[in-house]
């Protein structure tokens, strides 16, 4: 009897033995089955042979091509041997969810500071802003130890923390030429993002002792939807994690001191939140308002006291410079509150420019009160004139007067009362008369013989509110400088 004998060799093939009488004596089903087994196991064996020469093959490709571009974004890998695995976990959840709070590290470097706003109490500065944290589930093998860095097209489909500022009314991260931002992802994991922004954020201003004043702004940084329990804001390194450029410089301001601090914020509806606070105060620079604000008031007010120094009687020239110096200073009082916010508390501007503008306006008062007392006067003189006049026999003169009026009087002649006139006490204090007698015959000879008896007799003496407002006007307003200035400086 033939029996077949079937052999497996370590070359994959099979081998024909000898029939014999026992496989006759199989069934037919059983010879099929064993048939079928057979042919199976020999082309198992031949594709495994395959595969194994051709896997050898590529990895000796892959290592050529390696060793002489050094770029792996030429290597082509299947879906399931991407670096990264991006879509194999769900980065809609924070690392570690259901874990620990995930601390999230901050530091800002400050480019510029754009502009400070007092109208709107506001302020504008552009920075780079970067979060450091772990994410295991971007964890890659690397031999060098070398991160990866990407751009703002992976930020879309990874977990990265929802930072924003708080207070800000407006803000936007830079997309010129493209978004500026920056991932960088290490193999262990951990994972560096930044963003150069420009926010404009409110800044809560105490104007009482502005110009003279120091403001001191924060920008504050806040998880929107995380609390403490899930995300730990810090500081990465303390006061060194805010780094600003040393060229940064302002018209008005100087920039005294930035630092950083940080605490938990409350909100009753959804929990406390870490908040970092971004600290800097500004001290603002006086000279632009001497310039335009202290110095002009000041000669408003040195130019209304000229008025003390011009005659009571020239009623247009002072009348003409006190509105002057008023109305100058009511428009420096309104330019300089146009440009600052409407509070409801006095500045020190406000004090300065007030007092400088009752001291303008007092000098106006000053010489209606001198103008109607010598009114007041002049009315007594003449009704004492007419009360008592003075017959002497003499024909009637004119009396001149320097403020061009004239008066009837009858006065000596200068023949029988030379030099004799009557003068009361109050003409003496209250004008200057220039008396001049001449006789009124006809006589031509006469009246040029006359004329060498012609007495010039002045009264002079200006009003005794104009001597003391000479001495108390400027004496009062440099005892309020001194003050003022002792008390805001």
């Amino acid at each position: 009897m033939l029996k077949l004998e079937c052999t497996w060799t370590a070359g994959g093939y099979w081998r024909e033995g000898r029939w014999t009488s026992n496989f006759h004596r199989m069934p037919y089903i059983v010879k099929l089955i064993l048939l079928i087994f057979c042919l199976v196991l020999l082309g198992e064996s031949r594709k495994h042979r395959r595969r194994r020469w051709t896997g050898h093959t590529e990895i000796q490709k892959t290592s050529h091509i390696y060793k002489k571009n050094h770029d792996i974004t030429k290597i082509r890998k299947g879906k399931t041997e991407q670096l990264l695995r991006v879509d194999d976990h769900d980065f809609t959840m924070r690392p570690a969810f259901g874990g620990p709070a995930i601390p999230v590290g901050i530091d800002v470097q400050v480019e510029s500071l754009d502009s400070i706003s007092e109208v709107d109490m506001d302020f504008t500065m552009t920075l780079y802003l970067r979060h450091y944290w772990k994410d295991e589930r971007l964890a890659f093998p690397s031999h060098t130890n070398k991160s990866m860095t990407f751009d703002g097209r992976l930020v879309k489909k990874i977990w990265v923390p929802d930072v924003f500022f708080v207070h800000s009314k407006r803000s936007f991260i830079h997309d010129t030429t493209t978004d500026n931002i920056m991932l960088r992802v290490f193999p262990d994991g951990h994972v560096l993002y930044s963003m150069r922004i420009t926010v404009t954020a409110m800044c809560n201003m105490d104007f009482s002792r502005f110009p003279l004043d120091s403001q001191t702004c924060s920008l504050e940084l806040e998880s929107y939807a995380y609390t403490d329990e899930d995300l730990m804001l810090y500081w990465k390194n303390g006061n060194e994690s805010l780094k600003t450029d040393e060229k940064i410089s302002l018209s008005q301001f100087l920039i005294q001191k930035f630092h950083t601090t940080s605490r938990l914020a409350f909100y009753s509806s959804t929990g406390w939140y870490n908040r970092l606070y971004i600290n800097f105060t500004l001290r603002r620079h006086i000279f632009f308002f001497l310039l335009q604000t202290y110095f002009p008031a000041t000669l408003m007010v040195m130019l209304s006291w000229v008025s003390f120094w011009i005659d009571r009687r020239a009623v247009p020239a002072r009348v003409s410079l006190g509105i002057t110096t008023v109305l100058t200073m009511s428009t420096i009082i309104t330019g300089v509150n146009a440009s600052m916010p409407r509070v409801s508390y006095i500045k020190a501007v406000d004090i300065y420019l007030w007092v400088s503008f009752v001291f303008v306006f007092l000098s106006v008062i000053e010489y209606a009160a001198v103008n109607y007392l010598t009114t007041v006067q002049e009315r007594k003189q003449r009704k004492l004139r007419e009360k008592f006049p003075c017959t002497c026999g003499i024909p009637s003169t004119k009396t001149v007067l320097l403020d061009g009026t004239y008066s009837e009087s009858d006065v000596s002649s200068l023949e029988r009362y030379a030099r004799g006139q009557i003068v009361t006490e109050e003409d003496k204090h209250d004008k200057m008369v220039i008396h001049l007698s001449m006789n009124n015959e006809s006589n031509s000879s006469r009246k040029r013989g006359l004329k060498g008896y012609v007495s010039l007799r002045i009264i002079q003496n200006t009003h005794i509110i104009d001597n003391y407002s000479r001495l108390i006007f400027p004496g009062t307003y440099i005892f309020f400088n001194l003050i003022y200035w002792s008390v805001f400086c």
